[in-house]
């Protein structure tokens, strides 16, 4: 969402709307994971695997739409699918649920050993930390993960346009 797609460009709904946030719900889950039962948090992860689940359908009827041949046609909406999944799942799901959790869990220990606040001061300190450090590894992890896919899964994709990912 860095940039508003030109004016004639068909509007991307998992990319270009408020839904895009919903990938990001785990990573929320995340901060908050010292303050909320684990069900919360596992429940976030269920809505950002459902949002990568849907933008992965999307890409794929998307890709299925573009007249071509039946065998081309298939290859396409297959690279489309697995793409956009693989893609998702990792920069969108995994990468940043564990660097959230890590970060999350180093900033409640260090409190612990370095200050005498109460817990529940160190708990809401913790999460906001959380918080604040999505959007600063948001980008990073994408471009990571564009390496990640243009270095392996992408090369073997037969011939056919490179999905956009991102």
């Amino acid at each position: 969402m860095s940039e508003p797609p030109p004016r004639d460009a068909e509007r991307d709904l998992f990319r270009d709307t408020w839904v895009r946030y919903l990938g990001y719900a785990n990573e929320v889950g995340e901060a908050f994971r010292s303050l909320v039962p684990a069900a919360v948090v596992w429940l976030s992860y269920g809505v950002s695997s459902s949002y990568v689940l849907a933008d992965a359908i999307d890409k794929g009827k998307k890709a299925g739409a573009i007249p071509s041949s039946e065998a081309g046609r298939s290859t396409r909406v297959a690279v489309a699918v697995v793409d956009t999944f693989v893609w998702q799942a990792l920069a969108s799901v995994a990468i940043p649920g564990f660097t959230i959790n890590r970060v999350c869990a180093a900033s409640l220990y260090i409190l612990g050993t370095a200050t005498r606040w109460p817990l529940s001061v160190r708990k809401w300190t913790t999460t906001a930390l959380g918080l604040l450090v999505i959007p600063g590894i948001i980008h990073p992890i994408d471009r990571s993960v564009d390496f990640l896919l243009d270095s392996s899964l992408r090369k073997l994709y037969p011939s056919v346009e490179k999905p956009s990912s991102s």
